[in-house]
């Protein structure tokens, strides 16, 4: 996103994938239990930095699904 506002124009196979992404980040973000202004934070990320943010929002899903893993009692 930050290369369109520089450039002031926007490929539309860079749109699409740019949707795509966000549908993703919907699609990993709906189904855990997060506060709306977390999830906003998700969104504008992956928004603004694009496949870096959608690989730090995996990342950070991972790490805290693990984390309540281990948490759980067996």
């Amino acid at each position: 996103m930050l290369a369109f506002v520089i450039l002031g124009q926007v490929p539309i196979i860079l749109l699409v994938c740019l949707v795509g992404l966000l549908y993703l980040t919907w699609v990993d973000l709906r189904g855990e239990a997060l506060e709306p202004l977390v999830q906003l934070w998700w969104y504008l990320l992956v928004l603004l930095f694009n496949v870096l943010g959608y690989a730090a929002l995996r990342i950070w899903l991972a790490v805290r699904r693990r984390r309540d893993g281990a948490h759980r009692p067996a």
